[in-house]
Parts: C-alpha cells; sequence; structure tokens
C-alpha cells in the first residue's frame, strides 16, 4: 500500500491529453470517430490532424481505438459516452455482472457504497443506476478522471464522486456497504497469490468486516481454503465464461454459490459429498464453470439423479433428460477407448463432416484431433475426449434438450 504519488511528466502529459478530450472540440472529433476503421488509421490521422492539433488527434484515435474495445463489455450505448484508459478496458468489470451485483447490493437495502479501487468506474456506475450513493476512490489520476468523466457523461455525477487516494486513507464510516475490486495483474501479468493483490486480500477483508455489507472481487481461480469463514463466496459466469469470483460479508457466511448471467441462475451448495462414480449412461452433463469452480458439480448430480464418470472429472452422467441451467446435456451415442483410427473409420462411415470436440482430462488438443480427423459429409457430432474410470475414453453424442 502506497501513497498517491504526484503527477510525474508523463502523468501529467496523458492527463493533460485527457483534458483536451473532455472540450468540446475533443468531443466532436470522438463523435467522428464513432465508425472509423482501425486498419485506415494512419489515412485518417493525417485527415484530422490538418484542422485538429496533432496531440488531440493522437489522443482521440486511441480513446476511439479503447471505445470499439469496451463495446463488448459495456454495449455500444455506454461504451461510446464513456472514457477509457487501456487498464480500464481490460480490468473493468462486464456490465451485466456489475448489474448483477448493484441489485444484490440494492436486495439488501444499501444505499451507500465505499467502492475502493474504482478504476474507470464501471461499479460505481452500475450501482449509481440503482440510486445507490458511492464513494469511488482510485489512486491513479488519469484513472480518477475517466472515472469522474463517466459520471458525468452519463447523467450520474450528482450520485457518484470520485476521489484519488490511497484506499488505505479513506473512512468508510457512515456507509452501508464496501465494494473492493483489488488489482490482479503486475508487471508480469496475472496474479495468482490473493496477498499479491493490490490491495492484498488480507487488507480487503478487514475493510469488508468493519462495514455492514462488503463484497470483495477476486479472481475465479482463487483457492476454496482461502475463502474466509465469515464469507459467502459466489462464482460468476456470463455466457458460459466465468468472470469472477466474489466474497460476500454480511449476507449468509459459509454459503458457496454459482451465478450463470444472462438471467442470473443461481445455484446455492447445500454441502453434499461428492456424487459416486458410475459408468456412462445415455446423457452426460457438462457442468459451467462457476458450478464447477465454486465446487457444485455434486449439487448438478442431484438434480439430474446422476454420478460422475471419474472421480477427477467434472462430467456427469445420467439416464434421465433433466432440463437445467446449470449444466449443458449431451445425449451419448457411442463410449470408445481412445482410437484415432477407430474415430476416424466411424466418422466416415457416417458421413459426419462437422465436428465440435471437447475435452476434460485429455491431453489431446482439439484443434490438431479434428486436423487428424480429415472429415467429409453432412452430419455433424460432439466428440468428448476425457477419462472413463481412468481411462482414456471418446465419447461420442450430440446436444440434447429437455
Amino acid at each position: 500500500m502506497r501513497h498517491v504519488p504526484a503527477p510525474n511528466t508523463q502523468t501529467a502529459a496523458s492527463l493533460h491529453a485527457f483534458a483536451a478530450l473532455l472540450t468540446d472540440e475533443g468531443r466532436r472529433l470522438l463523435a467522428d470517430l464513432r465508425d472509423h476503421d482501425p486498419a485506415q488509421e494512419l489515412a485518417t490521422a493525417t485527415r484530422l490532424r490538418r484542422d485538429h492539433p496533432a496531440e488531440l488527434v493522437s489522443a482521440a484515435l486511441g480513446q476511439a481505438r479503447l471505445r470499439q474495445r469496451a463495446v463488448a463489455k459495456f454495449g455500444a450505448e455506454d461504451a461510446f459516452r464513456m472514457f477509457f484508459t487501456p487498464n480500464g478496458v481490460e480490468q473493468s468489470t462486464r456490465k451485466s455482472v456489475a448489474e448483477y451485483r448493484a441489485a444484490r447490493f440494492a436486495g439488501l437495502g444499501i444505499r451507500s457504497v465505499a467502492d475502493l479501487c474504482c478504476g474507470i468506474g464501471g461499479d460505481a456506475i452500475a450501482l449509481a443506476r440503482l440510486g445507490i450513493r458511492v464513494l469511488a476512490v482510485d489512486r491513479d489520476p488519469l484513472t480518477c478522471e475517466a472515472a469522474r468523466a463517466n459520471a458525468e457523461a452519463l447523467g450520474l455525477a450528482e450520485l457518484i464522486e470520485v476521489r484519488c487516494a490511497d484506499v488505505a486513507e479513506i473512512d468508510t464510516t457512515g456507509y452501508d456497504a464496501v465494494f473492493v475490486d483489488p488489482a490482479r495483474r503486475g508487471g508480469r501479468g496475472r496474479i495468482f497469490d490473493p496477498e499479491a493483490y493490490s490491495p492484498p486480500l488480507s487488507w480487503a477483508v478487514g475493510a469488508a468486516l468493519k462495514a455492514p455489507h462488503a463484497a470483495l472481487k477476486i479472481a475465479p481461480g482463487v483457492p476454496h481454503e482461502a475463502v474466509p469463514d465469515g464469507a459467502e463466496a459466489e462464482w460468476i459466469s456470463d455466457g458460459g465464461d466465468v468472470k469472477e469470483a466474489v466474497l460476500w460479508f454480511g449476507t449468509a457466511p459459509g454459503t458457496r454459490r454459482a451465478t450463470l448471467l444472462p438471467g442470473a441462475h443461481t445455484l446455492v451448495g447445500a454441502g453434499l459429498p461428492d456424487p459416486a462414480v458410475r459408468p456412462v449412461g445415455r446423457y452426460l452433463y457438462e457442468p459451467d464453470g462457476a458450478v464447477i469452480r465454486a465446487h457444485l458439480v455434486a449439487d448438478v448430480a442431484e438434480r439430474v439423479a446422476g454420478g460422475l464418470i471419474d472421480e477427477t472429472i467434472a462430467y456427469v452422467t445420467s439416464d434421465r433428460l433433466v432440463e437445467t441451467p446449470y449444466a449443458a446435456a449431451y445425449e451419448i451415442t457411442d463410449v470408445m477407448p481412445f482410437n484415432l483410427k477407430k474415430l476416424k473409420a466411424l466418422l466416415r462411415e457416417r458421413k459426419v463432416g462437422v465436428v465440435t470436440v471437447k475435452k476434460r482430462g485429455s491431453a489431446v488438443e482439439p484443434e490438431e484431433l479434428r486436423k487428424k480427423l480429415k472429415l467429409d459429409g453432412a452430419n455433424s457430432c460432439t466428440i468428448l475426449l476425457t477419462r472413463v474410470a481412468g481411462a482414456p475414453t471418446m465419447l461420442l453424442g450430440h446436444p440434447a434438450h429437455a
């Protein structure tokens, strides 16, 4: 934990360039660049510099690129009104996830939140849109300017106060809840040790325990043994991709849950023992990644009256087809020991020209296998490369729908 540094020459230049984007000229330039083609950027820059300062053109082109990247997280309506930094686009919470978390806060009766390590303000925006007052804190001056500009651009400045400070110096007394989103990337990429976060997880937990309610955003791969006893742990996926884990305080201590977006389907763990291993049945269920991360495969198995195909593999098998949002179901037609020659012959016989290859517990790379199959035909098939009772196995089938 360090004090907020005084702006150096590079930071001052970045702040100056950012401020130029907030002028009327800068905003008009950004509006003109909304649909620009990055492949034509050199020609675009040359044309724009005839009528605008070179520094402003460079800043506007950089911001236009960031806005285009941000559409995937924030949607076009917000992304093309907001302001970003490179780290802000990379590390900010996806809009759908931020909205879900803000709704959970609102459901707890929360009216004010201290958002520590707020970044460019994605979570603060979601909270403020539900009428929650937010103190948004970050130690980086440029990031704070972006967060402040975003609050103004989206009409939320009255609800979001942005403060450039070290989060360790912030008094959260008087706020209903604390939200902490520590930096989980360093100079060498992702940080896996929670105590190497900035700020460390132990500090974030300490800050959480001082508030009536709190949520700490952490990496989804966090070891379960690192989850504090008094916390509820929630793993969140969006569109099938696991996005994050959240430690909640003041809610349901000891609870483990998996939440799947869109739709906010939430599976709460019942503390079930691991399912028994059984032979592959007619159907195979592939649990969502958030379910697996939350260690709730047993809860899915109970819902579909199934068991595991291998004690180390998170595939559930059953003779019943049960509709569930927590796992994708496949009807299995063939169970075979892994053998490339036999697989090619079978697919040729069935005139399979399109395959979806999935793997769990197999060293075979799907793309390499697809190249070796030399497919030809009008039919399709799903191939699941895995282990069954410890043996490398191929499962063939197709998606099943109840």
